[in-house]
């Protein structure tokens, strides 16, 4: 299947009433795909996706047409929103510490999902240490997150289902190493309703 193919499948499956927080509609995406204007489309749509409630194989045509494209960065976002839309999604704002100061970072964390690092979320092993699990980190609205600053973050886990007791306002620890390379304050966590009912 053809890029605009793609997208016009994934378009169909947004409510023509849907706007998206920029006043975008699937009809303006559909009048990018009639002028060859792909990747503005895939915008679009993405942007609709990310307000409008988006199924799985909404984000699985958005991130086949972004790697026919060659968007390396929207093809990884599409396959993130399509774990959220599984697992739910869990945002934070984190602090980094300082590059000079033990545990801190020397190089900025990459915005794209990359970067996996340990979480503290509370809980404790047997032997009453700290029980730490991974996350992949997605920076918004930047493409990065240099040492000592402080960014919106969306966090994937890849244990999902010990996550979701988290609500706003918890505060989590980040390592890479001891002691912690950064603290975030639970913003958002929401997760679909069967898994709140088997947490």
């Amino acid at each position: 299947m053809d890029v605009p193919d793609l997208l016009r499948q994934a378009a169909s499956r947004v409510p023509a009433s849907a706007t998206s927080g920029t006043g975008w509609t699937v009809a303006d995406a559909n009048e990018y795909l009639g002028h060859h204007d792909w990747e503005a489309a895939l915008d679009i749509l993405m942007e609709l996706g990310d307000v409008h409630p988006a199924e799985t194989s909404f984000w699985d045509l958005c991130a086949q047409a972004a790697h026919g494209m060659q968007l390396d960065r929207a093809e990884r976002w599409c396959h993130w929103r399509r774990f959220e839309v599984l697992h739910g999604v869990i945002r934070a704002d984190l602090q980094l510490v300082e590059s000079t100061a033990s545990g801190g970072r020397h190089m900025p964390i990459p915005g794209d999902g990359r970067l996996r690092p340990l979480w503290d979320i509370g809980d404790v092993t047997a032997a009453g240490n700290p029980d730490l699990y991974v996350a992949r980190i997605w920076v918004e609205r930047e493409p990065d997150l240099k040492p000592g600053e402080r960014g919106a973050v969306r966090l994937a886990p890849l244990s999902p289902e010990r996550w979701r007791r988290l609500t706003a306002g918890d505060v989590i620890t980040m390592h890479e190493q001891m002691p912690m390379a950064g603290t975030a304050s639970i913003t958002e966590a929401t997760f679909p309703q069967a898994l709140r009912e088997t947490a």
